[in-house]
């Protein structure tokens, strides 16, 4: 079963759409701040776009994802960039997320060989938490004028760590592990495509003359 999380009225085709008030394609109404109420082991993909930034606790919401995914379900994750003005700004926002936050939803992090890279976080250890998630992939979507193609990675690499507003949203692709994987399975299934939210359409759309 594939899970569409506050898909509201944008439900993803071939979802079962999860949101907080009744509206069209919205299958199950629920606060998942609360709970999600389906069995444990029913999903093998959920698509979280633009809705965890809201939640109160995200270990929460995430173990509670954790609970109702399958072993080797991936979850795919499309949020604001922490460092962005109009995101720090915005009053409803609770949570953050940024190159890092892979780090703090596993005790056995993986680095896959392809996408952005997550970087040690020194100084302070990061505590196992009560589920797993390994990172497949990660990607950053830059804003104006940073997302024009004058500018080469590793100009943005340096240039999103010295600045705020480079970057305006973050998408992680994360395997739920619940069994012994290899680092090999990781990284079979990091080189897999994936479903991803259609509000990224517009961005992928090729630049034409």
């Amino acid at each position: 079963m594939k899970i569409d999380i506050g898909c509201g009225s944008g439900k993803e085709s071939g979802y079962l759409g999860i949101g907080r008030e009744g509206c069209p394609g919205v299958d199950i109404v629920c606060n998942i701040n609360t709970g999600i109420p389906l069995p444990d082991n029913t999903a093998e993909f959920v698509m979280a776009s633009r809705v965890l930034p809201y939640v109160d606790n995200l270990f929460a919401v995430m173990a509670e994802i954790y609970r109702i995914s399958t072993h080797k379900a991936v979850v795919c994750i499309l949020a604001p960039y922490a460092h962005s003005f109009p995101h720090i700004s915005n009053p409803l926002f609770k949570q953050k997320f940024d190159e890092y936050t892979p780090r703090h939803l596993t005790g056995s992090f993986f680095q896959p060989s392809s996408g952005a890279v997550s970087p040690e976080i020194p100084d302070y250890p990061v505590p196992a938490p009560p589920f797993d998630y390994r990172l497949l992939r990660m990607e950053l979507f830059y804003q104006y004028p940073f997302d024009d193609i004058l500018y080469e990675a590793e100009e943005l690499e340096i240039l999103k760590t010295l600045q705020s507003n480079v970057v305006h949203e973050i998408m992680y692709h994360f395997a739920v592990i619940k069994k012994p994987i290899t680092a090999e399975e990781l990284e079979d299934m990091s080189r897999k495509a994936y479903p991803e939210p259609r509000a990224l359409l517009a961005r992928r759309r090729p630049i034409t003359e």
